[in-house]
């Protein structure tokens, strides 16, 4: 009689956990979307484990860069843009910079998840039942509005406890989902220990997908939101010590999560010389290789990460307004309900169109790395102004990493304008 009690118990237990993730789950689903996913899987099935240590170093500063902006916030109550506009020289132009260079590229982003989000519902339908096969574009632009106005409605509940919520059960099926599909296909040991000695592929597009790596895990987005989320999470200066493990879990789960995806199609794939360069071929590669099961866990795990970025995406625009405006956040606005209503209008240009998101959606991961040095560069003019920060100035070791993290976002940015080049 005492042992459903006990799993009931350690069922609660485990999902109070879950509930517990602070802000970092917002950076989750920032970094991890069908973009990511995408980068992973034709990294992995092209180049096996090879770009492993651009996904490691990216996550490294990603965890830097979360916690200084973090901690910026709990320490002086004000956002970034707010704070860029308020005590930088230039700082106006620089915050407008960023405002239209993340917007643009997050939409961009925005019209490829839905895209891909409503083909691979299609898809897993199709599995199943094959008898579905007909009027595919039809299909796929009324999942398109469906999923997107049931956003649209979440966003109108305009809660952030309500939002991390519903994130959080994404980010757990999407992780899940990876993490099993792990175990069923993987590289061998030693490609993964390869994969940690910086190497760049010297083939074609090789230069663009380390820079589309970047983009898409040094997302400058989840860095320039998560002053908001951390003041909408209610947290104060007394909370420093859990912001600190709050961006450092958020990290490592990127880290996880997207390596897992990126060695299921290197094992999968590469050795067999079956390159993927569409989320939906993994229908006819990945499943005579891993069998029926993995491949709807791995669409699942890829659908999760579509709509677990669809959130974070339409709330980009508005966030980054209101941060620059007056660094609070008014979910129940007017500003914000027309802003996010224009995303929701700009994300169904793919799905009506009926286009191929997935190269769009790389380049435009690409185009994120050129905001990412002023968003760096504008942290560390904050963190290190004494009459700002007080007894709270960055230490020696913060501000030396975030300088390691701007070397690299400027050497990146040099290769994605020479990937650029040689792609137009």
């Amino acid at each position: 009689m005492e042992k459903p009690i006990v799993n009931r118990s350690f069922l609660k237990r485990t999902i109070a956990l879950v509930l517990a993730f602070g802000p970092g789950i917002f950076a989750i689903g920032y970094t991890i979307g069908t973009g990511s996913i995408t980068s992973m899987i034709v990294a992995g099935s092209t180049y096996g484990m090879q770009l492993l240590w651009v996904l490691l170093l990216s996550c490294i500063f990603s965890g830097i860069l979360m916690f200084a902006y973090g901690n910026y916030a709990l320490i002086t109550g004000e956002t970034a843009l707010y704070a860029f506009k308020k005590h930088l020289k230039w700082g106006k132009l620089i915050a407008i910079l960023i405002i239209a260079g993340i917007s643009f590229g997050q939409w961009n982003s925005l019209m490829g998840i839905l895209g891909i989000s409503s083909n691979i519902i299609y898809e897993i339908f199709l599995i199943y039942f094959p008898d579905l096969a007909g009027n595919q574009y039809a299909a796929v632009l009324t999942i398109a509005i469906v999923v997107i106005v049931v956003f649209y409605g979440f966003l109108m509940v305009g809660k952030y406890a309500f939002f991390e919520k519903i994130l959080v059960v994404f980010v757990t099926i999407m992780g899940l989902s990876f993490l099993i599909s792990l175990f069923m296909v993987y590289p061998l040991p030693i490609e993964v220990l390869q994969g940690l000695v910086p190497s760049i592929p010297q083939v074609e597009g090789g230069k663009m997908m380390v820079a589309a790596f970047v983009g898409t895990t040094m997302a400058a987005a989840t860095f320039l939101s998560r002053p908001l989320f951390v003041k909408g999470k209610g947290w104060t200066i007394k909370n420093l010590k859990q912001q600190k493990r709050d961006a450092i879990i958020a990290a490592c789960l990127v880290f996880v999560i997207s390596g897992a995806v990126m060695a299921v199609a290197s094992g999968a794939l590469f050795h067999q010389g079956q390159p993927v360069t569409k989320v939906l071929d993994m229908v006819n590669t990945l499943e005579p290789v891993a069998g029926k099961f993995a491949l709807t866990l791995f669409f699942f795990g890829t659908l999760s990460a579509g709509l677990s970025s669809i959130f974070p995406c339409l709330l980009i625009a508005p966030i980054l307004l209101a941060d620059y405006q007056s660094g609070k956040l008014d979910t129940n606005s007017k500003q914000f309900k027309i802003v996010t209503a224009i995303a929701c209008l700009f994300a169904l240009i793919v799905p009506i169109f009926g286009a191929n998101p997935i190269e769009m959606q790389i380049v435009s991961q690409v185009f994120n790395v050129f905001v990412l040095p002023l968003v760096i560069f504008g942290i560390i003019l904050l963190i290190a102004n004494e009459k700002i920060m007080k007894e709270y100035k960055a230490g020696m070791w913060l501000q030396l990493g975030l300088w390691a993290a701007l070397f690299f976002a400027c050497v990146i940015s040099y290769n994605g304008v020479v990937a650029l080049f040689d792609y137009f």
